[in-house]
């Protein structure tokens, strides 16, 4: 199956000093951004939902173009926002208008004067807003714009040519602070972009090395990486050690040691020493390619709150302009006010019932949130998966790969009856080293699983172990002769079909103990005898018992579903600490448990393979392991991705979605709260229209600030690992 992550924008690669050093690689990281747009609001445009788009060229130019998901928000454009030189000019002409006003009164020329002044601070600062404000009336479209329009016209017509042009200067500087604070919300989403290396270091067949551009190398080439570079593409290590910086793709906070078998990633940075890397990712298809398409992507999914929050603000600002005509007729008609004072409070109505404090309330925490919860390593699709996340109550996690490695790992092993204990240590190195000369995983758990836990018996003889004659048993085991006598290492049955004798009843007994718990069992025989029996089962994350406990502390349930047997799921459950496992579930019964509990409370389901896909689908939220060992079709499938390939930036997860969620609530009831204070301050002719645009900049502000907390709160820090459980063996 192909995946949609392959379909990527691309990034411009940047020239890359390959002499520099991991300080400089730091210093040259930067945002390679080819648009940063924002998608027009219900309020008219100036207060706007940010859109990031990012990109990567491979030298084939193409946009991505991405339609309003709603298609409820008008087209427009009100030009671009004048500079602050000139915002500041049309302030000091406003206020020389109000004191021209104040002083020389409306004579003749003092009069003329006061306009002039006036109409020039109108085109300085907002010629390009009143312009779109007149183009949307005459399309029928009662937006901020055209709000802005009206007010502005009306004050001039009935003599506040001061106040008019003080209304259009503070707007415009009102919409560049918000501006500025919106870039600064998402520069955290920005931070996941780096500078990458346009050409590296290819090493030909010959050993010869030349210089290439990145967009030529292929799958299977073999590209060096020195010191202080960084990497430009997923990759082997084939040979070299070195800590690489993984920090931009995985969010881990140190450098990772890699040696050869080990996986680099595009965008990591190698610190110490020089790798030759084979490359199994192209330009486009990195694992850095598919986090800037799910980023793009997360920008323009809206939160149902979000998509409410702007359908009201729709019929808001209509709602807005029939109530100031209403004030502007009623209340000379009903209450014998001037038609002057009634225009006017009419007006500073207009002005202060701008909804822009109200659309941006939701944007500003949640493209906060999301650069947050990135730099951790934890990719949300979109304000969605967020409002999701908040909900959950419920958490069913797959077990191989999720709650363990996917690696074997030698839990116990033990020395059978009859063996005294000189036999018994050259039986531990015996085993060691007919498991290091296997290629087979068992074997090779078996091996590293003996070498840690008596490294020097392990050694003792391993000068001499190296004259042994060993043969390998593809899909059986291993055998090799030793001081006269015929060593096998492999499984029960290969050694019983050798003529290896029974096992006793006691010794079955441990077998059948041990295979209940999901372990796999590998016996070492000498000769006909049967010598020491080998415990291997799937490698429990470090970090999972401490995760689950966090998650039950918060009030969550847990629950596994596994393919494995009942009884080896019920084994790890209780091990991690998750009362409620199920085994032996097909892909079709995961989905089924899913929906079950579904109907009783909203559930997350978090895996990493393709037999998890349909139970992601199905969840209220789809969790997906991502990293080096996840698979295309559950990070396609899930809500968030969780791009360290480990379980530490889970609880972040919620913890965070609930935040944002309060944030949010908090951000519209001051919104709301703040609008329906200084409309009743207009109504009692106790608030000027330049006074609303100073008190809708405070509100939005106040909004933007409240929600740029979420960009370094603490709720998304990941979990700390702790030490996993010890071999145990016995005599």
């Amino acid at each position: 199956m192909e995946s949609n992550w392959m379909n990527q924008t691309k990034h411009q690669h940047e020239v890359h000093d390959h002499s520099g050093s991991a300080h400089h690689a730091e210093a040259k990281e930067g945002h390679d951004i080819h648009s940063a747009t924002s998608k027009p609001s219900a309020c008219g445009g100036c207060c706007t939902a940010p859109i990031v788009q990012f990109g990567r060229s491979n030298g084939n130019d193409h946009d991505h173009e991405h339609a309003d998901e709603e298609g409820d928000h008008a087209d427009h454009d009100h030009g671009s926002l004048a500079p602050w030189w000139r915002v500041a000019l049309a302030l000091a002409l406003g206020l020389m208008a109000e004191l021209t006003h104040q002083f020389l009164g409306d004579a003749g020329a003092a009069k003329a004067a006061g306009m002039g002044l006036a109409a020039v601070a109108i085109v300085l600062s907002g010629f390009g807003i009143y312009q779109s404000g007149i183009k949307a009336l005459l399309r029928g479209q009662l937006n901020i714009l055209a709000l802005m329009a009206v007010a502005v016209t009306g004050a001039f017509l009935i003599g506040q040519w001061a106040e008019a042009a003080m209304v259009m200067a503070l707007f415009v500087a009102a919409e560049k602070l918000e501006d500025a604070a919106m870039d600064r919300a998402r520069n955290a989403v920005r931070d996941l972009m780096v500078t990458m290396p346009q050409s590296v270091l290819r090493v030909l067949t010959d050993g010869r090395t030349e210089q290439v551009a990145v967009a030529a190398v292929q799958l299977g080439d073999q590209v060096r990486v020195a010191p202080g570079e960084r990497v430009a593409l997923d990759g082997e290590v084939i040979s070299g050690q070195s800590a690489v910086n993984q920090a931009p793709i995985t969010g881990e906070s140190t450098p990772v040691d890699k040696k050869p078998g080990e996986l680099l990633f595009a965008g990591s940075i190698n610190t110490t020493g020089v790798l030759l890397m084979r490359i199994t990712g192209a330009v486009g298809t990195t694992l850095l390619d598919r986090i800037v398409d799910m980023v793009e992507r997360s920008q323009q999914a809206k939160a149902l709150i979000q998509r409410t929050v702007d359908r009201f603000a729709a019929i808001y600002t209509p709602i807005v302009m029939v109530l100031a005509l209403l004030v502007a007729l009623g209340l000379p008609l009903l209450f014998g006010w001037t038609w002057m004072d009634a225009i006017y409070r009419a007006l500073a109505l207009l002005v202060i019932a701008c909804p822009c404090a109200l659309v941006i309330a939701t944007p500003v925490a949640i493209v906060s949130a999301l650069g947050n919860a990135a730099k951790q390593g934890v990719l949300f699709k979109g304000g969605q998966a967020l409002e999701k996340a908040q909900k959950i109550r419920t958490i069913a996690f797959d077990k191989t790969g999720t709650l363990t490695e996917g690696k074997p790992q030698l839990e116990e092993w033990s020395v059978l009856p009859g063996t005294d204990d000189g036999e018994a240590k050259q039986v531990q190195a015996l085993a060691q080293a007919l498991a290091t000369r296997s290629k087979h995983p068992v074997s090779k758990a078996i091996a590293q699983g003996l070498e840690e836990d008596a490294p020097s018996v392990a050694y003792a003889q391993a000068d001499a172990y190296t004259q042994m004659d060993m043969e390998e048993k593809p899909g059986s085991g291993v055998q090799a002769h030793w001081q006269g006598k015929l060593w096998r290492l492999g499984g029960l049955h290969w050694l019983l079909q050798e003529g290896v004798q029974t096992l006793s009843t006691e010794a079955m007994a441990q077998v059948q103990a041990w295979r209940a718990k999901g372990f796999s069992v590998t016996a070492l025989s000498s000769d006909v005898r049967i010598a020491a029996l080998f415990a291997v089962t799937d490698t429990v994350r470090s970090e999972a018992s401490a995760v689950v406990q966090m998650l039950q502390n918060e009030g969550m349930q847990t629950a596994m579903l596994s393919g494995d047997s009942p009884e080896a799921a019920q084994h790890m459950g209780e091990r991690i600490g998750i009362a409620f496992a199920q085994g032996g579930l097909l892909p079709q019964d995961k989905l089924n448990a899913i929906a079950a509990y579904n109907q009783q409370t909203p559930t997350a389901m978090i895996g990493d393979g393709i037999n998890d896909a349909p139970a992601l689908a199905q969840a209220s939220l789809g969790i997906a392991m991502g990293g080096a060992e996840g698979t295309d079709i559950a990070t396609e499938t899930a809500d968030v991705v969780l791009m360290s390939g480990n379980l530490q930036g889970l609880p972040g997860v919620f913890r965070l979605a609930r935040k944002t969620h309060a944030v949010v609530w908090q951000n519209i009831a001051l919104a709301l709260a703040g609008k329906a204070v200084f409309l009743a301050l207009a109504v009692a002719g106790m608030a000027t229209m330049w006074m609303a645009v100073v008190a809708d900049l405070g509100i939005s502000l106040l909004v933007v600030a409240n929600g740029m907390r979420l960009r370094r709160d603490a709720a998304s820090r990941p979990v700390q690992s702790i030490e996993g459980p010890t071999v145990s063996h016995r005599v």
